[in-house]
């Protein structure tokens, strides 16, 4: 297992608590100032942090297909590809998510969306039976799900 946790009461949920810790973070990186590389990523250039999502985007389908290769050479003969090697692939495109998933947040707040929007945005995406079996859950407003500022005609 890579992972431990530490002392202390249990989040319900790990990524929930995770990615909540990180928004909170990257709004206070608002007035960090220019030290700050989230701060300049907030109130810099937008085409930089746009770049830099893509650029992390693309690390990460590439730390994707190392590991697609480490599994396609192992399926052909198990005895060229060790845990080790295809253990560390796997960090690497584990590390290029957190990447894409950080700089994806920066922009979220840059344009005044929040966490809770957000996930009520991938709720929006799933069928009434699976929403039914939650509680609470957030949901965007009909008038604001937008799929691609397609209109229907």
């Amino acid at each position: 297992m890579k992972t431990y946790t530490t002392k202390g009461a249990q989040p319900e949920s790990q990524i929930g608590s995770a990615l909540d810790s990180l928004a909170h973070t990257i709004h206070g990186r608002r007035s960090a100032g220019e030290a700050s590389y989230t701060y300049r990523l907030l109130t810099g250039d937008l085409d930089t942090l746009l770049k830099k999502l893509v650029e992390e985007a693309h690390e990460t389908t590439l730390a994707a297909k190392d590991v697609a290769t480490l599994d396609a050479v192992a399926a052909e003969n198990p005895a060229a590809v060790t845990d080790e090697a295809r253990s560390a692939e796997v960090d690497h495109l584990r590390y290029e998510a957190g990447d894409v998933v950080y700089h994806l947040m920066v922009l979220l707040e840059r344009c005044g969306i929040s966490l809770d929007e957000f996930a009520a945005e991938l709720n929006s995406r799933m069928t009434d039976d699976e929403i039914a079996l939650r509680e609470g859950v957030v949901m965007l407003k009909p008038e604001h799900i937008n799929r691609g500022h397609h209109e229907e005609k």
